[in-house]
């Protein structure tokens, strides 16, 4: 039989061997040299209290140094490739590595990264820096493991249908199917029929047959977004299905069970909807069974530089931001969330220049306010005009509108009104060419030759 007897518990012996074989070398050496040192029991009590408390001084220092050392040589470390930027940045002055208020900094940030690394870990498809995403992924990774019912809410754009596919892949459902169904999207008269099924000549138009999205997402999860513009009619089904686990078709007359998970999100506030008899009550204590609220993004700042970064990144551009675009991105309170983040960063990328976006201009070089299309039309190359606040700064909207406009206004005058050839010139695919052309309402007409 074998013991492993670890070093934490061999070092008091090992102390303790030291200071009593250090006693009894020097009380012998003493009593060898001066005869009448053995004849004081005062004298070699004192020289026990010296000796041991010498040792104890001496081993406390190498053990400080032993810990401490790979310490200083990890911070050092840290400071070298930035990778704990709180602790690398700080001014320290001429604080060593092991003073405790540095000590203390370095744990918080090797904790925040560990957290990161966990919740990147268990949604990889997340972006996640910042301490309340963490937790909401950490509350998500909890329930994914049950069969509740969860209701995630949060503002339009911070990421609900992420969170809950999330939720499907960490759950023992993720096997079967993932089905999303938005409730804001259908026609309150369809909205019915796409989520329960009907059966044949069940309307006008139902030529054949169909399965609901409940039977589709039957051994799986059924995501439900915008669950709050969901009418009243079509609650009272939903609550039904979520008691008894049973559904009937339009137009049909036998209930089906269905072993279906449901996911649901809304951006409203049902409490209030509750109150004013616009949502179910009885629906929404049924979903409210585990809430997760997503934050906004400005509530999460930390994570912006990793969403632009990861942003780029999916769309293929080898660029990179300067510190002061970031800084710019950092600063907005973006009230349309990681969506507007995303549409700010492809729009600026298209913009940018030697492969770095920069910021733009505070002010244009005209003092007039303009519209966004006449910026277009009347601005210069590397001057477009755009609207102005009353302060007389710029609005970062109307510019990049107005850049982009300008930018595929030139590519259509070069390529003769070719979508497919302007868009190799700017370097997009020719359908986002023609999504850019439908929103900013270019005539491409005017381009084309003869």
């Amino acid at each position: 039989m074998r013991f492993r007897v670890g070093l934490g518990f061999l070092v008091p012996f090992v102390l303790a061997g030291v200071t009593v074989l250090s006693v009894l070398v020097t009380d012998r050496a003493l009593a060898l040299l001066h005869p009448g040192f053995a004849q004081s029991m005062e004298a070699r009590l004192a020289l026990l209290c010296a000796v041991s408390g010498g040792v104890c001084f001496a081993a406390s220092l190498i053990t400080f140094r032993w810990l401490t050392g790979p310490l200083e040589r990890f911070l050092k470390r840290a400071r070298e490739i930035n990778v704990l930027s709180d602790v690398a940045e700080r001014d320290t002055g001429d604080k060593p590595a092991t003073d405790p208020a540095i000590l203390d900094d370095l744990f918080m940030q090797v904790s925040n990264v560990l957290s990161a690394l966990d919740a990147k870990a268990l949604f990889p498809d997340i972006v996640c820096h910042s301490r309340p995403m963490r937790e909401v992924l950490t509350r998500a990774a909890k329930v994914a493991q049950s069969d509740a019912t969860v209701l995630i809410t949060g503002e339009s754009g911070t990421g609900k249908e992420l969170v809950a596919s999330g939720i499907h892949s960490r759950s023992r459902r993720a096997e079967g199917p993932y089905i999303a169904v938005n409730c804001a999207a259908i026609p309150d008269q369809l909205l019915e029929s796409e989520l329960f099924g009907h059966e044949r000549g069940a309307f006008t138009g139902a030529v054949s047959a169909k399965p609901g999205k409940f039977e589709l997402a039957d051994g799986g999860t059924l995501f439900l977004d915008e669950v709050g513009d969901m009418p009243l009619a079509t609650q009272a089904k939903i609550l039904r299905m979520l008691e008894n686990g049973e559904c009937t078709r339009v137009g049909g007359t036998k209930a089906k069970k269905f072993n279906v998970r449901v996911v649901a999100a809304t951006n409203r506030d049902l409490r209030t909807m509750v109150a004013e008899r616009t949502f179910r009550e009885d629906l929404y204590h049924r979903l409210n069974v585990f809430p997760i609220h997503i934050p906004p993004l400005r509530e999460r700042r930390e994570d912006i530089p990793a969403l632009v970064q990861h942003f780029l990144e999916r769309q293929g551009h080898d660029l990179h931001c300067a510190p002061e675009m970031l800084q710019l991105f950092i600063s907005r309170d973006w009230p349309g969330n990681i969506r507007e983040l995303a549409n700010h960063v492809e729009r600026a990328a298209v913009l940018a220049e030697d492969g770095v976006m920069r910021p733009l201009p505070e002010q244009t070089s005209r003092g007039e306010t303009a519209h966004a299309d006449d910026a277009a039309s009347d601005a210069t190359p590397g001057h477009p005009t755009a609207e102005h606040s009353p302060t007389g700064q710029t609005d970062i909207d109307t510019y990049l509108a107005a850049m982009e406009r300008q930018m595929i206004c030139a590519a259509l005058q070069q390529s003769g009104g070719i979508q497919a050839r302007a868009a190799e010139l700017l370097g997009i695919k020719p359908r986002s060419l023609w999504h850019r052309v439908k929103k900013l309402e270019i005539n491409v007409g005017e381009y084309k030759e003869g």
